[in-house]
C-alpha cells in the first residue's frame, strides 16, 4: 500500500505545484493490467493498482487546464527479475489449498513459461510517450495484456448493460 498507492500519490501531489508554476509537464504513473483485469491470490496488490489508476485518471482531469498530462502505464508480464527471483509472496494457507488463490504462485515460475513482455521495449515506448501530446491517460503494453484487459471490459459492460431494467428501477418516476 505503502509503495504502490501511498507513495504514488504523495509524490504526484509534491510535483504538482512544480509543473503548475512552469506551465506544464507530464506525470507518469506506472501502474499494471492488473489495475484493469484482478487475479486471484493478488487481492492487495489489485487493491494499490486500482486505487493509484483512479486517483491518477481524477488528476489527469484536474490539471489538464495547466498543460499538465498524466500517462498511466499499464504492461502486461515481463522477464525481469521483478516476476522471476524477488517477488516476495505470503506464506500459503492450507485451507486454500486447490483454490483458484494459489494458482498466482504457478506464474512466478520460469518452468510454466516466460512472460511475453521485452521490458526494454516497454522502457523505450514509455519514453517515447513523454512527448506524445495530448498525452494518452492509458498506455497498455504486452499483447497478451491487451488481450485480456479488453476481454474483462467487454465482459464488464455486458454485465452493466444487463442490469439496466434493475438501475432504472432504482431511479425516481418521471417527473417527480
Amino acid at each position: 500500500m505503502a509503495t504502490n498507492l501511498t507513495g504514488s500519490i504523495t509524490l504526484i501531489r509534491a510535483a504538482l505545484p512544480h509543473l503548475r508554476e512552469q506551465g506544464g509537464g507530464r506525470i507518469v504513473q506506472m501502474s499494471t493490467y492488473g489495475g484493469q483485469v484482478a487475479f486471484p491470490g493478488n487481492s492487495m496488490y489489485h487493491a494499490t493498482k486500482w486505487g493509484i489508476e483512479g486517483f491518477a485518471e481524477a488528476v489527469a482531469q484536474e490539471v489538464a487546464p495547466f498543460n499538465i498530462g498524466v500517462t498511466i502505464v499499464e504492461p502486461g508480464g515481463a522477464r525481469t527479475e521483478f516476476r522471476y527471483g524477488s517477488a516476495q509472496v505470503a506464506e500459503a494457507i492450507d485451507a486454500y489449498d486447490g483454490n483458484p488463490a494459489h494458482a498466482f504462485q504457478a506464474m512466478l515460475d520460469p518452468a510454466n513459461g516466460l512472460a511475453p513482455g521485452d521490458p526494454q521495449r516497454m522502457a523505450a515506448a514509455i519514453i517515447e510517450s513523454a512527448d506524445t501530446e495530448p498525452a494518452p491517460l492509458r498506455m497498455m503494453l504486452g499483447s497478451q495484456a491487451l488481450d485480456s484487459t479488453l476481454g474483462v471490459l467487454r465482459k464488464r459492460i455486458d454485465d452493466f448493460e444487463a442490469q439496466r431494467e434493475l438501475a432504472a428501477s432504482t431511479d425516481f418516476p418521471p417527473g417527480e
